[in-house]
């Protein structure tokens, strides 16, 4: 039986980009006064040339991580934590296109006192044109799933997708079964006892995967809505739209492959996967 790490109390902060242009300088600005504890930035770069990582670099606190080729989200965001030693028991995963409102991640950090269980923790995320993202949602089934495919779309309000969503009511602190990974702040002791995310996953599901796998391993999921974020919006997906609907259907077919195995569901997972083919045929016509 190996020993368990013991992780110091520093917080350490990564994002993956890709082009991530102007966004990450914002990011980063806010980034300094959403907490009054010094944090560490790893920059997991995969293939920018726009200079955005290196001029990031500059900051006192920033190591830029140079990956070299696209390697995926989940992946990009496990090499930048192997880039921060044992003193970082606190690892925010985020997209570098948010804002962070003043005292967010110190309002993470003090509901993580409330939940000592707590292995991820996950802020209100608010978009551009002051609505609510649904950042903490149930896990897709195969119900849930074909209902808000199908109709999300040209029928936002169907069942399926406000029970998936979760979008009932005044946001409350609570538990989730998971959350958006566009913005995390996890304890480190969960995050390794599960082999951080899953390097199968090159873009999307990766974060649904990872809060499942948590919530199985005994952790807890919670949203708190008290700390607010600002999503500028995927302006590192929209250098790749078709490719990233690609590999958003790809991976929901990975989940729901990885969770329902033998004979039984092949015939299932043969009409899902014949489904999401023909849906992704029609989203890029």
């Amino acid at each position: 039986m190996t020993e368990q790490t013991r992780y110091g109390d520093q917080i350490g902060v990564v994002t993956v980009t890709y082009f991530s242009g102007e966004t990450l300088e914002r990011f980063l600005d806010t980034l300094e006064k959403a907490t009054d504890r010094d944090v560490q930035v790893v920059v997991a770069d995969t293939v920018s040339t726009d200079g955005a990582p290196e001029k990031a670099a500059k900051r006192a606190n920033v190591h830029l991580l140079s990956i070299g080729e696209n390697v995926g989200y989940g992946t990009g965001c496990n090499r930048g934590v192997a880039e921060l030693d044992d003193r970082y028991g606190w690892i925010v995963i985020s997209n570098p296109d948010l804002e962070w409102e003043p005292g967010s991640l110190d309002t993470l950090l003090e509901a993580a006192k409330r939940w000592p269980r707590g292995g991820s923790f996950g802020p209100l995320i608010h978009e551009l044109d002051g609505t609510t993202y649904p950042s903490a949602r149930l896990l897709p089934s195969f119900g849930r799933g074909i209902g808000h495919a199908a109709l999300g779309k040209v029928w936002p309000g169907n069942p399926w997708t406000k029970q998936y969503r979760q979008e009932t009511g005044t946001p409350v602190e609570r538990t989730a079964e998971w959350l958006s990974g566009s913005c995390l702040l996890l304890r480190r002791e969960a995050f390794e006892s599960v082999g951080g995310f899953d390097s199968r996953y090159f873009m999307y599901f990766e974060d649904v995967d990872l809060g499942d796998r948590l919530g199985k391993a005994g952790w807890l999921n919670v949203y708190v809505p008290s700390a607010g974020v600002m999503h500028l919006g995927g302006h590192s997906t929209s250098q790749a739209s078709k490719k990233m609907l690609a590999a958003h259907h790809a991976s929901a077919y990975q989940y729901l492959a990885d969770r329902h195995p033998g004979l039984l569901w092949k015939p299932v997972l043969a009409a899902t996967k014949l489904g999401l083919a023909l849906r992704l045929k029609l989203e890029t016509r």
